[in-house]
């Protein structure tokens, strides 16, 4: 009975974390989008700092990993990125290595879940 239980237990945390990966698309309307967003010049104003991952595989969590997808279907989130800082919903900061990303202001968490 433990092993059914531990080996259920494997299947449900897999399937949670494929949930959570972080696959997005830029739309191009505000009003389609579940999050705006205003990228940041400076690591320091960001509350997320992001990756873009060359693939899907790679983006997984809730953690600054970002793929981008062709298709709005394929996304877990549709962003729109905004021309000011005060019209968005978060600020996030491109960053060139994966190390680097990550979240700076864990109470816009629930923005990418």
């Amino acid at each position: 009975m433990k092993k059914i239980l531990f080996v259920l237990f494997f299947v449900f945390l897999a399937g949670c974390l494929a949930a959570s990966a972080q696959t997005v698309y830029s739309v191009d309307y505000k009003s389609d989008a579940d999050v705006k967003v205003y990228v940041a010049k400076y690591k320091s104003d960001a509350d997320l700092v992001v990756y873009k991952c060359k693939y899907k595989s790679d983006a997984q969590g809730n953690n600054g990993l970002w793929h981008f997808v062709n298709y709005k279907s394929d996304a877990k989130k549709k962003i729109y990125f905004v021309k000011y800082k005060s019209d968005a919903d978060m600020v996030i900061y491109v960053t060139e290595y994966k190390s680097d990303a990550g979240w700076r202001n864990r109470s816009k968490m629930h923005l990418m879940m």
